[in-house]
């Protein structure tokens, strides 16, 4: 006899968004970050099947969205076989136990979806730090507030004893993770401060790609460097932080560093535990942020971006705007200006203005020369080797040097080198 009864899937959701009026934009749901965030859920493993969006003047302190709304997702929910509800607006402690008691499923808001689908990615020691850092400071207020009726009703008949002793119990054992994971978050900033000092010594530029999640930011990195990173179409598909070496010019070499994609409502515990790898931005000399070109919300991802950018002290550091996925654009007229590039990260259309960009805003003008010193003038190596890289000395009739020099030292030694005046490089 043949089974005719099917497996009940799991991970089926309904997403729900609130508009309210006094509310935020940035806080606000519409019908754009809904449909961001059923992607997240399929990102994470999950399946949209229904979608409620409540527009009011203001939240409900204790349902979020009002009581009548309440029951026409809890009727959804139940219609569509749901295990769980969605919110894409943030939902205190409080909030988020009354929908799950009234609707009857689980009920999770858009920050803990991102922190499930930062948990499913994170690969490196650091990035399961930071996620873990995260998910602890999340859990902590909803920890305590489970335990809440018991705290209001302290000395009652029935409630001393068991609740209260594992509310404090709970409430210590999380204390000590997090300052747990902050030491060792610490030690992960130590030895980033020790690269960073070796960098600077060497004269490394750093350039760091930023961006919102699915931009193509890995794509670019791997398109670039021959780094072969996962690159799917997918949010945040890649998490820990990947550093490559990149030859601009024969002269002038950076390291390309790519970082986490940003998003809108990015958990705000979640940006403070990845400081340790987005301080990086603070500190690079230039930052490509990149763009999908091909997205219709281009203009308020990249808002988003400037934004978290704008928090991690990065607003200084120069920046080029890199306008991905432009194989796809829509429209006549591409992006185009001072610091603007229109490239395809996955054709290679572009690179090489991208490259000449790079350059205009790194390069010191050094240049890889060979040098031929008279033997009377041989005191001049030993400067050479305190103001230059040098990289070959042969003696021949003349003392004939191959180094990379700044244009004061080509200019002092003009007459005794190679070639000169030299042909003007593509950015110059």
């Amino acid at each position: 006899m043949t089974d005719t009864t099917t497996e009940k899937k799991f991970n089926r959701a309904v997403l729900v968004g609130l508009n309210a009026h006094s509310l935020p934009d940035s806080e606000n749901a519409d019908d754009a970050t809904l449909e961001e965030l059923a992607a997240l859920l399929e990102t994470a493993g999950g399946e949209s099947v229904g979608v409620v969006l409540q527009t009011k003047d203001s939240p409900d302190p204790r349902t979020f969205i009002g009581e009548g709304k309440v029951q026409e997702v809890k009727d959804l929910a139940e219609a569509m076989g749901a295990d769980m509800v969605i919110f894409d607006n943030s939902l205190s402690p409080s909030q988020q136990r009354a929908l799950s008691e009234d609707i009857g499923v689980s009920v999770l808001d858009r920050s803990a979806l991102i922190l499930d689908i930062f948990a499913q990615r994170a690969r490196t020691r650091e990035g399961r730090l930071q996620v873990e850092l995260a998910q602890y400071k999340y859990l902590l207020p909803r920890l305590i507030g489970m335990w809440k009726h018991l705290e209001r009703q302290e000395g009652a008949i029935g409630t001393r004893g068991p609740g209260e002793t594992q509310l404090e119990s709970d409430r210590r054992h999380i204390h000590r993770k997090i300052a747990k994971l902050e030491e060792e978050l610490k030690d992960v900033r130590r030895v980033r401060a020790t690269q960073r000092e070796r960098r600077i010594k060497n004269e490394v530029p750093v350039v760091a790609i930023v961006g919102y999640t699915n931009a193509g930011k890995s794509t670019l990195l791997n398109k670039l460097t021959g780094a072969d990173i996962p690159a799917n179409d997918r949010l945040f598909d890649t998490l820990d932080t990947t550093t490559r070496t990149l030859e601009i010019s024969d002269t002038c070499t950076v390291l390309l560093s790519d970082t986490v994609g940003f998003i809108r409502k990015l958990p705000h515990h979640l940006v403070e535990a990845f400081k340790a790898t987005l301080e990086e931005l603070e500190y690079a000399d230039l930052l490509l942020h990149v763009i999908d070109a091909s997205n219709l919300e281009w203009r308020e991802q990249a808002d988003v971006v400037d934004q978290l950018i704008r928090e991690l002290g990065a607003e200084q550091t120069p920046r080029i705007e890199v306008f991905n996925k432009c194989d796809c654009w829509i429209g006549d007229i591409r992006p185009h200006g001072e610091n603007i590039v229109s490239i395809s990260a996955r054709t290679g259309e572009g690179l090489p203005d991208l490259l000449a960009a790079i350059g205009r805003r790194l390069d010191s003008g050094a240049r890889r020369v060979t040098i031929h010193l008279p033997y009377d003038r041989g005191g001049v190596l030993e400067k050479l080797y305190q103001q230059a890289k040098v990289e070959k000395v042969e003696y021949g009739q003349t003392i004939d040097v191959v180094a990379v020099c700044t244009p004061k030292t080509i200019g002092q030694l003009r007459p005794f080198i190679e070639n000169y005046p030299f042909p003007k490089e593509p950015w110059e």
